[in-house]
């Protein structure tokens, strides 16, 4: 049986959820090329971002909602009779781009696919996170008092005062869960596996309260 040593008062656990449409869509991409020389592997590279730069901001897409890295070049090795051969030069750039027009992400997706080598992902989310993050803590926290109170009018007990407040990271590393994060893979995905479904962001508090004695 476990003890407790050091008897304090009441400790409960809450949880909720708040959920949203979403009003912003980010897709994520790569444009990947391999050549035999390090400057042909930029200069491709180079070219293919300007292109997909051209035709983003052709269909209304801000150079502010497009994110990229930098340029990454690095020796491309191949498997071939038991030994590591000399392949190329790889030279991968990344980016994300967001945009507000949920209507047209078939249409944003088709534009990227058309300058990029791999389609990482579709990700819908929320441009009100940091409202929706508050409510859910708000929520959080009612939900543990009531569950405090319970366990308090069971035993017999009031519930003193608040004497501890943590936290809790409930979807780990602070991500929300999206119900419609997509994959996507050129001529592959159909309108309807596109469609926005709702972002659900999550939190979690435990509270401390003292038993009152008056």
């Amino acid at each position: 049986m476990q003890m407790i040593e050091r008897p304090w008062g009441v400790t409960a656990y809450g949880t909720a959820s708040v959920k949203a449409l979403p009003d912003l869509v980010r897709v994520r991409f790569k444009i990947v090329n391999r050549e035999q020389t390090p400057s042909a592997a930029f200069d491709v590279a180079s070219a293919a971002v300007s292109a997909v730069r051209t035709a983003l901001r052709s269909q209304g897409v801000a150079d502010s909602a497009v994110k990229a890295s930098r340029l990454n070049l690095a020796t491309s090795t191949e498997y071939i009779d038991g030994a590591h051969r000399f392949a190329g030069y790889r030279c991968v750039a990344a980016f994300s781009v967001e945009s507000t027009d949920l209507d047209g992400v078939q249409q944003l997706v088709d534009l990227v696919a058309a300058g990029a080598n791999e389609i990482e992902g579709v990700d819908f989310d929320v441009t009100t996170k940091r409202e929706l993050r508050a409510e859910a803590r708000r929520k959080a926290v009612a939900a543990a008092r009531a569950k405090a109170e319970l366990y308090a009018d069971a035993a017999g007990v009031r519930l003193g005062a608040v004497l501890h407040i943590e936290d809790v990271d409930v979807d780990g590393h602070g991500q929300e869960r999206y119900k419609s994060g997509h994959s996507y893979a050129s001529d592959a995905a159909a309108d309807q596996d596109l469609a926005p479904g709702h972002v659900i962001v999550n939190a979690a508090v435990t509270l401390g309260f003292a038993i009152s004695h008056e």
